[in-house]
């Protein structure tokens, strides 16, 4: 599948420390300014870091290039259009369950309350720290994403997603009325580790065998190295690439901040698509 590239490049900072799934979250795009302490997490197993080469870069700029098709017929174009109240009527009229739930930069806050459509998303932390954690805040039209993307995930027989975080604080110095995209405003998600009915854990950060600058979907693209489980990965992966319903999907072939998650994203009023 043909890459389509953001029109301008985005900076994406280094990690700040080793990652775990309930934090600090990992810093992988504009919003990483805010982190968190939080409890260590067994499940994702951090990547040393390694010396840097000198004049080396750990991502690309490329030339974009323009969508070949409709962008507004996208579900990704259609949810960020929505209003908040909007997108809650459609996520009550899926079934998908939440609490509504005000938060500073996020346009319509809301928590899941249960898994979507037998797929739960989760940090590793326990359900009385996971009622009141920022992470597991996100934007109603994160869910609505969410939504779609579980029909794949069920198809895959994928039954949990394991993530680092949805919403991240925003700062305080921020106006009451600001709204934020990506982390801040709870339009993205960073999925770790996907759980399928028998047990079988499938973690990026072990499993995906990406290469930074490594084509991600399309005939060309392939792992570094052919399992059962980074098959399956780039499959959800592509599959999801296909329906457009993230602007973005950025993966350890991006550059090393990604090296153990898979960072999706709905950008509202967004007319491109990056998967990388």
């Amino acid at each position: 599948m043909k890459r389509l590239l953001l029109l301008a490049s985005i900076g994406l900072a280094a990690p700040a420390g080793p990652a775990c799934a309930d934090g600090p979250p990992p810093r992988d795009d504009a919003d990483a300014d805010a982190t968190t302490p939080a409890p260590s997490n067994d499940d994702i197993k951090p990547v040393a870091a390694k010396k840097k080469k000198s004049g080396k870069k750990s991502s690309r700029r490329r030339r974009a290039q323009a969508p070949n098709f409709d962008v507004t017929v996208t579900n990704a174009w259609k949810y960020g259009q929505m209003t908040a109240a909007e997108c809650e009527t459609e996520a009550k009229a899926r079934n998908i369950p939440f609490t509504s739930e005000a938060t500073h930069g996020v346009m319509a806050g809301t928590r899941l309350t249960g898994p979507i459509r037998g797929v739960t998303f989760r940090t590793r932390l326990s359900d009385e720290k996971r009622a009141t954690t920022p992470w597991e805040v996100a934007d109603c039209r994160l869910l609505l994403a969410l939504d779609d993307f579980a029909e794949i995930l069920v198809a895959h027989d994928i039954v949990e997603v394991r993530h680092y975080s949805m919403h991240r604080v925003a700062p305080s110095s921020w106006a009451p009325d600001k709204v934020g995209s990506q982390h801040f405003g709870g339009l993205a998600i960073d999925a770790a580790i996907f759980t399928s009915k028998d047990g079988t854990k499938m973690d990026v950060n072990d499993d995906f065998y990406g290469r930074i600058g490594a084509k991600t979907c399309g005939p060309d693209a392939k792992p570094r190295k052919t399992t059962d489980k980074s098959t399956a990965l780039r499959a959800i992966l592509c599959e999801t690439a296909a329906k457009r319903i993230f602007n973005v999907i950025l993966t350890p072939n991006h550059n090393r901040a990604h090296r153990n998650h898979f960072h999706l994203d709905v950008t509202p009023g967004a007319k491109w698509f990056i998967v990388d």
